[in-house]
């Protein structure tokens, strides 16, 4: 199970530099760490928070790290483990400049970046970030395809309704070939179709084994639809607790990958307890 099974960091996501928690986990034997982002809290909203019946938005939405700075750390210090997002918040960022990060921190890591995307819930936040959040999975995709060009052009230009760019080039290309995975996290009714579509993979946190089996059927007969090899379009079931008969199931299911969440830590020692309590019950 051990190739299978990654772990998401508590907020404040800033308490225990990555490297230290990066270093430890890949010893421990997990396949994977994950950095999610929301770059800003505004102090008024009026957008309900989805994970709570109150809709109250927790406090620790304001403390947040950036997900790719955290990410470079934990790059630098491991070989193998995966360096996930979950996620980016694509149509709150440029692509022109997205499209470097991602691209520089693949290329450094030998090719082991995973890049979960997703469009949020914060009205104030997506349209203070310049984002149109009633559209915001057609502003999504273009963003996507603009990446997309970006990472396998040389000479990549990109005309659509929110990104229009003549001819640039964008160096270094990632180590992956075409590019990182595009995971589309996310419940919307058309998640599974777009994953088909225009991304590589899934990326659901809400979500029960049984939606699991049957995404999975889905998916299967998507990627007949589109011409896609349908091994190719994984499951990864982000933020759950760590609980070794939860994590089978979900696999069993037919997840590619399992994330389990940590909780907060705010010493090296305590992260250090948490990493072995965590990997003992999953791993």
């Amino acid at each position: 199970m051990t190739s299978q099974v990654g772990i998401s960091m508590a907020l404040p996501a800033y308490t225990v530099d990555p490297a230290f928690v990066a270093r430890r986990a890949e010893e421990l034997g997990f396949e994977s760490i994950w950095f999610a982002e929301h770059p800003i809290l505004p102090v008024e909203s009026d957008s309900p928070f989805p994970g709570s019946d109150d809709g109250i938005i927790p406090w620790t939405y304001a403390h947040f790290t950036d997900p790719y700075i955290a990410l470079a750390r934990a790059s630098a210090v491991t070989t193998d483990l995966k360096l996930g997002t979950g996620i980016t918040l694509i149509t709150e960022r440029n692509p022109l400049v997205l499209a470097k990060a991602i691209a520089a921190l693949d290329f450094y890591s030998g090719g082991r970046f995973l890049f979960g995307i997703g469009t949020g819930w914060h009205r104030e936040e997506t349209e203070l970030m310049g984002g149109d959040f009633d559209h915001r999975w057609t502003q999504a995709r273009e963003a996507a395809l603009a990446l997309k060009a970006l990472w396998t052009e040389d000479e990549a230009e990109f005309h659509g309704k929110y990104y229009d760019f003549p001819p640039v080039q964008c160096y270094p290309k990632p180590a992956q070939d075409p590019h990182p995975p595009i995971l589309l996290g996310g419940m919307a009714r058309n998640v599974l179709r777009r994953v088909a579509r225009w991304g590589d993979g899934w990326l659901p946190n809400r979500v029960t084994p049984e939606q699991v089996h049957e995404g999975r059927l889905m998916l299967d007969t998507l990627a007949a639809e589109y011409d896609r090899d349908p091994a190719a379009l994984t499951i990864n079931i982000y933020g759950q607790p760590p609980e070794r008969d939860l994590v089978e199931s979900y696999l069993e299911a037919g997840a590619n990958r399992v994330i389990v969440r940590l909780e907060l830590c705010e010493s090296e020692e305590a992260m250090e307890e948490e990493l072995g309590r965590v990997a003992a019950a999953v791993l």
